[in-house]
Order: structure tokens, then sequence, then C-alpha cells
């Protein structure tokens, strides 16, 4: 029998017998006896395999010895948490001097078996990623979408937070969209305009095609002391973070904080897959917003259209007292007969800045080729009259002559209605005195 031991004594795979009547054990080869701890076989006088090997005080509950035969293998897999490693195992009985022997070879197959609980979270996480943009495609807009994305991920890279970063148009870093999980303080509000020099190496690594991933802030504390800083303070001690890129160049970023360290690996995998998902939304939201711009600004000038002004009147409370100013800029007709339409367009957008640099510019709309709304919510009769001089003293000093109309009302849409009414009225009476007064046939200027 002393034979047979020495074949096994060099081998790779972890190797023991024992007898299967007392369970002692009566040989452990190298690389078992050092996993361990023993120096020699003489160690092993007396000791039980169950208690050595598994850490329990009676017969192992999964000890398979009346299943084996001789010459036949039993395999199975199972985790030894003594030695903290999963193991697959090959089991056989020999027969020796009127006694049953237990021989067990096993193989640490943890790397494996890492790979395959990977493998499985992929599958579960795809299933996820599946599941979340199936909903957010059915989001009613792009913005939604993104929320539905962020809320998946989130959860199931059970991350504490998830976010999305894009850079304004000063160079810093705007965090426009946030998920965070139940009990962790959002951050949404604190993070906007952030400072260019704070995720400055995070753009250096994003230009190289890297992404970010941090598994102790400790560990940047020295290289990056203003993003540890940052981080700090939200209470994040690990992330992951990819680039968002548009035709090639970075936009932005996105990522996961806090998640359980062993979700790192395949987090970047995640949100470099749902990256694109993320760009088609943004994307589609800049388009929706562009579009709607268009449809509800004055192209020339700036300002909102008449659509703009009757959804903004649309959203006002209708208890709001109001004031409008209904203006006419005068002589734009003859401008454009005698110096062309490009000056009629300056004559056009010199009174617009008047109007800019007196009132609001949210309540301010072209309405007409030359006529132009003010609506001044909250403000008293002292007020309007003072933020008319002004209005004067504009136009004066940029020579633009304009005829204008006050109305006021206290609130409730019908009687906006009349206000605007009022004003027109009161306008077309102020153009009308001013023909009169210069002496002008108001239908050829």
């Amino acid at each position: 029998m002393g034979k047979i031991w020495e074949f096994f004594e060099n081998l790779n795979e972890y190797v023991y017998v024992t007898d299967m009547d007392t369970y002692e054990l009566v040989y452990m080869n190298k690389k078992i006896r050092e996993q361990y701890g023993f120096r020699s076989m003489e160690e092993l006088a007396g000791k039980r395999c169950y208690e050595l090997l598994q850490g329990n005080s009676t017969p192992c509950a999964i000890c398979n010895n009346e299943e084996l035969t001789p010459g036949n293998f039993k395999e199975w897999n199972c985790y030894n948490p003594i030695i903290g490693k999963h193991v697959a195992l090959k089991d056989t009985m020999i027969e020796e001097g009127g006694k049953r022997y237990r021989l067990e070879m096993a193989i640490d197959v943890s790397a494996q078996e890492r790979q395959d609980r990977r493998i499985r979270e992929y599958q579960n996480l795809e299933t996820l990623a599946n599941e979340g943009l199936r909903i957010a495609l059915q989001a009613p807009t792009p913005d939604k979408s993104i929320e539905v994305i962020l809320e998946y991920l989130g959860k199931a890279l059970q991350g504490e937070r998830t976010y999305v970063f894009e850079r304004n148009e000063c160079g810093g870093d705007d965090n426009t969209y946030e998920w965070v999980a139940s009990g962790v303080t959002p951050e949404i509000d604190n993070l906007q305009d952030l400072p260019p020099e704070v995720c400055a190496n995070w753009y250096r690594i994003f230009e190289e095609n890297e992404n970010v991933r941090i598994e102790d802030l400790e560990d940047i504390k020295e290289e990056d002391p203003l993003q540890y800083e940052n981080l700090k303070r939200q209470d994040i001690h690990s992330l992951a973070v990819v680039s968002l890129r548009n035709e090639g160049k970075v936009i932005g970023f996105y990522g996961v904080d806090n998640p359980p360290g062993e979700s790192l690996d395949y987090a970047q995998d995640m949100l470099d897959i749902m990256g694109y998902f993320i760009v088609s939304c943004l994307k589609r939201r800049n388009l929706i917003k562009e579009l709607k711009n268009m449809s509800h600004t004055d192209q020339l000038t700036g300002v909102g259209n008449r659509r703009a002004m009757y959804e903004y009147l649309e959203k006002m409370q209708t208890n709001t007292g109001v004031a409008v100013v209904y203006c006419d800029v005068t002589g734009l007709k003859r401008t454009n007969d005698t110096k062309g339409h490009v000056a009629g367009d300056e004559l056009l957008l010199r009174a617009c800045q008047c109007l800019r640099n007196v009132f609001p510019m949210e309540g301010l709309f072209r309405v007409g080729g030359d006529e132009f709304v003010a609506l001044i919510p909250n403000i008293s009769e002292q007020e309007l009259s003072d933020r008319l001089q002004c209005l004067r003293e504009e136009l004066q000093k940029n020579q633009v002559a304009m005829a204008v109309g006050t109305a006021q009302h206290t609130g409730g849409r019908q009687q906006i209605e009349e206000a605007l009414a009022e004003a027109e009225k009161q306008m077309y009476m102020d153009k009308t005195a001013y023909y009169e007064k210069m002496g002008m046939d108001r239908r050829r200027v």
C-alpha cells in the first residue's frame, strides 16, 4: 500500500486516504499537507477526516462512503469552507488487508467556478438589461428612457447611485440624470457645473480610450486630490465610470457608485454596452429640444413666437396678475423698401434688444412681422410706469421708433385675452397718433 501513496505524493491535486470504518486519516499527499499546515505524515496520527478537512465534530452529512465500490469512481463538486476553495472530487474505495479505505482526489476549480458564476451573472445582467431596454424604448420621452436605464443598471449592479454627467459650454460638468438606491442621499443638485479641473484626469483617461475604475478611493488620494475630495464628500469608496461619445468626441460620462467589489469587472462591461443607448437618448433629447425651440422661437430675434406666448399664458396661474405691453416697430416697411431687408432686420433686432433691456426675456414674444408683446407677472402700476420710461430712453438711444400700448389684469384667462386686446388697441392708437404727428401716411411706412 505504501507504494500507492508514494505515487500520489507529488501530484498537483489534493489526495488523501481515510479508513472508512474509523474515519481516521492514513495518508495526505504533499499538496494537501501544505494546504493544511502539516510538515509530515506523523502529525496526522489519530486525526479524523471530518474534523480536519471539514471542521466538523461528527461525520459529514455529505459523506458518500456508502456509495463507493472498488474500481469505480464517484465524481462530484463541493465548496470547502476550511480552505475556501471550490473543488471537483473523485472518490473510490480501496480494499487492502481486510480494511476498506476511501481514496479521494480533489482538483481546485475555484477559478472555473468564479468564471462560471461570472457567466451566470452576465446572463442575469443581460436579461435585466434587455428588460430595461424594452421598457426604456416604450418610455414617452428620451429623458424617461435614461431614467429607466439608470434604475435598471443601479439595481442590476447593486450600486448605490447611477448617473449621467454632460460637459457644458463652459467646459464644466453637469450631473443631468441620477438614480439613487433607497436610503442614499441624492447628489444631483450639488453636482452642477463642476470646475473642469475636477474631472480633468478622467477626461485624459477617456481620450486614451480607457475607462475609470476605482476599487478603493484611497488609491487616488495623492494622484487626483480634487476628484478624491469630490468623491469623498459623497461617501463614495468605489466606482465604475465610462465615457459617452458622439461621433468620436467625448461629451460626458456615466457610471455607478459603490457596487460590490466583485461586480466591478462586469459593471464596466455593462456600462460600455449600455452607453450607446444613453448617447442615442441624449441625441434624441437634443433633437426634440431643437425642434421645439425652432417651433417656439422667432428665428431672427431669438425671443418666443406667438405659439410660445400662448403656451406661456397656459402655464401661468389663473389668479396671477399680469401686465401686457404691446409694441409695434414703426417705419419697418419704409426701411425695407428704401434700405433693404437686411437693414429692416437690423431695425427689428435693435427694437428687440431695447425690450430685452427692460423686460424679462421669458415673457417677451414676437407675435407679428413688426409686433412684440411683453408679459410681466405681478407688477405694480408704478413699476410698470417706471419700466415704460426706461423703454422710451432705450428706444431713443438706439434710434428706434415704437408704438406702445399697455393693459393690466388681475387674473383669469378671459381677462388675459381682454388685456391683450386692450393693449393692442392702445398700441394702434399710439401708432396713429405718431403718424399724425409726423404727417405720414401709415400705409407707406
